[in-house]
């Protein structure tokens, strides 16, 4: 994706109709459910609307994949990596 179409996403997902979570308060929400260290977090476009997928790995070395619905701060899934 080139500079133009990114910034073009960048704006349109920050227009008030679309108001989502940040990063942080989905990664603090994900931690909620599964302690540990944060090692990736992205924003995705799925079938049901903006979801943030954090990987997280527990302090027994465990890794876990949370979903975390970007407009309502819902998680929708968690599964074991």
């Amino acid at each position: 994706m080139n500079q133009m179409q990114n910034e073009h996403w960048e704006n349109h997902w920050q227009h008030p109709k679309y108001r989502r979570l940040s990063m942080e308060q989905a990664m603090e929400i994900a931690r909620g459910r599964v302690p540990g260290e944060v090692v990736e977090a992205e924003l995705e476009y799925k079938d049901s609307g903006l979801i943030f997928e954090i990987d997280i790995r527990t302090n027994e070395g465990m890794k876990y994949e949370v979903h975390v619905d970007a407009v309502s701060g819902q998680i929708i899934k968690v599964k074991q990596d």
